[in-house]
């Protein structure tokens, strides 16, 4: 997606383009910051429509108004699946609301999150203090800024549950090398055996399905035994969004009954958008997306069925 940086918009417009041929506008009535990092170009503005907007390259990646179904959707249905999620890994997650999200749970102990801008992340806690609601205070937060890879590669901890939610796989980009076949295959040796890893996947609109989801669920389906795709509708991205949870073990099917049982078993405050209502529609794709990425008579790599509703 090519975007129009901040300092070439006049008034109080961004303009953020969706494809070649489209483009959305927001009016803003406050730019909180506007900058470079050593890594990425960052804005966090305000809108009447959204709330707080971070932007990293001229791209919306989190809204105050929103930021609830993208990061309730992301961490909980993993966390979910696993019978006892106790170690966490989050790579990226700047804004802080993927570690809220993560925390909530009551049997997790210790969260690394590697997160390689430290800068962006320093933005968040002091301008976007709604994502994280204090959740970089925690105690059983490891923050480390380094490159995700590196770290995996040269750590010998296991985690329960690992978590990506990474800016897209931008050619260039901080995040580029960290959808690739070789990192995934890093980060699985890392999982504990029953382990479980969720990735933010990108866009599966109809217009845009294959610019990167299709690409990052085969890559992960040709590496985990275990490979499912859902997605949600989150409207400051426009689109449906899409996320990849896989595990070399069997993911369990949860019924809309026992997705409530556990949610109020196992976190300390209600949800805003996830429960057991929301997790069967999010499983339930598209005819589009189905066959876009899989095709009808798929099955996993041990014969068993593709999860989907």
């Amino acid at each position: 997606m090519a975007n129009y940086p901040m300092e070439d918009i006049t008034g109080k417009w961004v303009i953020e383009t969706v494809l070649p041929d489209l483009a959305i506008m927001l009016k803003v009535d406050e730019v909180l910051y506007s900058g470079h990092t050593g890594f990425q170009r960052v804005e966090v503005v305000h809108s009447d429509v959204y709330g707080r907007s971070l932007l990293l390259d001229g791209k919306t990646q989190s809204t105050e108004r929103d930021e609830h179904i993208y990061h309730e959707s992301l961490v909980h249905p993993a966390m979910l699946m696993h019978p006892e999620p106790r170690s966490v890994f989050i790579g990226g997650g700047g804004e802080g609301g993927t570690l809220r999200e993560t925390l909530v749970h009551r049997t997790v102990e210790q969260v690394v999150m590697v997160d390689l801008d430290q800068q962006v992340v320093e933005l968040c806690r002091q301008h976007l203090p709604h994502h994280h609601q204090g959740a970089f205070d925690d105690p059983r937060l490891e923050l480390i800024h380094d490159d995700a890879r590196k770290y995996l590669e040269t750590t010998d901890q296991q985690f329960d549950v690992m978590v990506m939610d990474l800016v897209d796989p931008l050619e260039g980009g901080p995040a580029y090398l960290l959808y690739t076949e070789e990192y995934y295959k890093i980060a699985r040796a890392r999982l504990n055996p029953g382990g479980i890893l969720v990735t933010q996947s990108g866009p599966v609109g109809f217009l845009s399905l294959h610019e990167c989801f299709t690409t990052i669920y085969n890559t992960l389906d040709g590496i985990f035994v275990h490979s499912v795709p859902y997605q949600v509708h989150v409207p400051s991205f426009i689109t449906l969004w899409g996320f990849t949870l896989v595990s070399d073990a069997p993911l369990p099917v949860l019924s809309e009954e026992e997705i409530d049982e556990r949610l109020a078993a196992r976190i300390d405050r209600s949800t805003r958008h996830y429960d057991g209502g929301t997790h069967i529609a999010m499983f339930a794709l598209p005819r589009y997306i189905r066959e876009g990425i899989a095709g009808e008579t798929r099955v996993n790599r041990d014969d068993s069925p593709v999860y989907m509703v």
